[in-house]
Formats: structure tokens, C-alpha cells, sequence
């Protein structure tokens, strides 16, 4: 316990680079190379290694680094009959660009969450939190030429069923925090300047919320970020003013928000502190994850006293600005990297919370 009674709380996103003999697996089961249990072995090997460095490091709060993920979107519909190639594309700043793919049946969930949180917490006694795909990007996948028999409404209402799902299973399954991963929310207004997808996206996601006691609500954290994927985003070109006041209108207890990349970050700053509710914590990135620079433990430090400036203390956390590798075969950070990164936070974080003497 500190001083005063009061500590700022750090915690890592969600997904940590694979290591390179787990993506070799991968892409040998995909070319039927490796049986299903030899992947799993493999996936089970990469887990337990994630969450020892994160221990090793002092991380207050674990996660299993995403390693049996094959992305934070897909996970939910990995091997789904009803779930084809062909969808939204969506573009990011250096060019490239990641498909998603396209409902083409009555939508379900053929994973969920929790068997990945089930399988860290025989592998650790630290609290785990659980990251979740929103249900707006899932809301993404119906295609715009319609799906027969299958109407829009009833694919949301789908949706929604599902989302609720996943969130409870994680509750009930002993997480300490889900986190909604909701990375389109910046993008919304890149490909809808109006807002109008946005406010559509909050809607939705609220109608997911509102299933869930005001107790449960506190423990459910959106995250927002303008995209991390081969060192690229796909919206911080897109103004966070047009976003925020949105963003806070989700009746959620926690919001993770990208902040190291931007620019300006004391306007920023100004904006969360002026719309952020009362009975709500926000946890503010102090790690750029797209820079492949390592942040010195001063430099964090002294972006979280920026953050001090604005915000009172009791009032918000830190953590890395994104995942590290959302996606599976992002090799763009290494994994030493992303460890030291980490490391960092955690580091920089205690400096500040002395220097503020809590």
C-alpha cells in the first residue's frame, strides 16, 4: 500500500509479439503440417512463457499475451461455417491494409474469451484481465449485400446475444477486468466523418452494457486506439476532440485510451479531463507501441505527471498505448522489445507515484 493510501494502477493491454517458434506452428498446422494438439502444445509452451516474464517484471495485473489468439478480432469466429473471406478492408497510414472477413449465416461464437482465461489461471495466482472484441466490430461483418433469410437487425440482435456472452463468461470465470476491445471507434469517424457510425457503434455497445449490474459495469473497460499493426495506424489522423465526448457516453466503469502517439497531448488531456464521469476510471497509454524505441522509465515518468496535471489520481492508470502484435503474424515489434516496453511503464509508473508521494 503506498503512503497516502492512493496508487496509480498499471496494466498492459492485452497481446505480447509471438515468439518465432509459435509462428512457425502456426504456419505449419495451416499447411497441415502440425496436428491440432501439437499447435496447442506449442500455443500452451508460448503462454506460460508470457506469463512468467510478465511476473518477472512485476506486472500487477496479467494477461496471457493473446499468444492462441490468431488476431484480438477473429478469435470469437476461428473456424466458423458460417464465416467467409471477402469483408470490410481496412487501410493504415504505410499502406498496407487487414481484411476482415464476412458473415455469410446466422452469426454465433465458436470461441469465447474465457477458455483463454481459464487456461492463464492454472498458470498463475496474479489477477488476470480478459480483452473481449466489441460487438461494433463484430457489427462489421454483415455484408452490405445482405444475407438471405437473415435479415441485419436479426444478425445485431445476434451480435449483442453473443457479445453478453463472452463479457459473462469472463466474469463469472474469475477475471479481475474485461476489457472491450473496440479499436474501430476512431476509425468509425475516418470512414463516417458525420458521426453517425459512431453513435451507432456507442449504441450498441450500450445495449451490451446495459445487461450487466452497475457492480459488473465497473469491472468493464472499453479500449480505444487509432490502430497498431506493422508499427502503422489506420485513424490518428483523425481528430480524438470528434471522438471523446462519444466515447464517454458508454456506460462502462473503465476506458483504456491510446495517448503517447499523439501530438498534443496536454489538449488531449484537457478534453478527457472535461468530459471523463465521475464514476469512471481511465487508464492513459504511456508507451507508444508503434515507436520501436524503448521509453526510459524518466521519460514515462514524466508522462505521467502530465497526466497528474489534468486528472486527479485517484481518478486514472497507465498502460501501453495498444496491444503489441493484435494481430498474430505482426512481427513489426519484437518480443523483447515489447517486454522492455513494459517494463518501463511499470517503472516510470512507481517514479511518479513517489514523486507525487503516494
Amino acid at each position: 500500500m503506498s503512503k497516502s493510501g492512493i496508487s496509480i494502477p498499471t496494466e498492459t493491454i492485452g497481446s505480447i509479439p509471438r515468439p518465432d517458434y509459435l509462428l512457425n506452428a502456426m504456419q505449419q498446422f495451416g499447411a497441415g503440417n502440425l496436428t491440432a494438439a501439437e499447435l496447442k502444445a506449442t500455443m500452451d509452451k508460448a503462454t506460460l512463457e508470457t506469463i512468467r516474464r510478465l511476473e518477472e517484471i512485476g506486472s500487477p495485473v496479467i494477461t496471457d499475451g493473446e499468444q492462441s489468439k490468431p488476431s484480438f478480432v477473429t478469435y470469437a469466429i476461428d473456424g466458423s461455417k458460417s464465416i467467409v473471406p471477402g469483408g470490410v478492408t481496412i487501410p493504415f497510414a504505410d499502406g498496407h491494409t487487414r481484411q476482415l472477413p464476412s458473415a455469410s449465416g446466422k452469426f454465433a461464437y465458436t470461441h469465447f474469451a474465457s477458455e483463454f482465461l481459464l487456461e492463464a489461471k492454472k498458470l498463475t495466482s496474479c489477477p488476470i484481465k480478459q480483452a473481449v472484441i466489441s460487438p461494433s466490430a463484430m457489427a462489421l461483418l454483415y455484408p452490405s449485400s445482405g444475407i438471405p433469410n437473415y435479415t441485419r437487425d436479426q444478425f445485431i440482435a445476434d451480435v449483442i446475444d453473443q457479445s453478453v456472452l463472452d463479457i459473462r463468461k469472463c466474469l463469472d470465470g474469475g477475471a479481475s477486468s474485461v476489457q472491450i476491445d473496440c479499436t474501430e471507434l476512431r476509425l468509425a469517424l475516418k470512414l463516417d466523418p458525420s458521426g453517425s457510425v459512431l453513435r451507432e457503434f456507442v449504441d450498441l455497445i450500450n445495449k451490451v452494457l446495459e445487461k450487466f449490474t452497475p457492480a459488473q459495469r465497473a469491472l468493464i473497460g472499453i479500449h480505444t486506439c487509432p490502430g497498431a499493426d506493422q508499427d502503422a495506424t489506420h485513424s490518428l489522423d483523425v481528430d480524438y476532440a470528434e471522438l471523446i465526448p462519444t466515447l464517454f457516453k458508454i456506460n462502462a466503469g473503465r476506458f483504456y485510451m491510446e495517448l503517447a502517439a499523439e501530438i498534443d497531448r496536454e489538449r488531449v488531456l484537457s478534453i478527457i479531463s472535461s468530459h471523463l464521469r465521475e464514476n469512471c476510471k481511465v487508464f492513459l497509454g504511456v508507451i507508444d507501441v508503434n515507436d520501436p524505441r524503448v521509453e526510459t522509465p524518466e521519460e514515462v515518468r514524466d508522462r505521467v505527471l502530465e497526466i497528474a496535471r489534468h486528472i486527479p489520481v485517484d481518478r486514472f492508470g497507465t498502460c501501453d498505448d495498444c496491444g503489441f502484435s493484435p494481430f498474430a503474424d505482426d512481427k513489426s515489434t519484437s518480443r523483447e522489445t515489447a517486454f522492455a516496453k513494459i517494463r518501463a511503464r511499470i517503472q516510470g509508473t512507481k517514479l511518479a507515484c513517489d514523486m507525487l508521494g503516494l
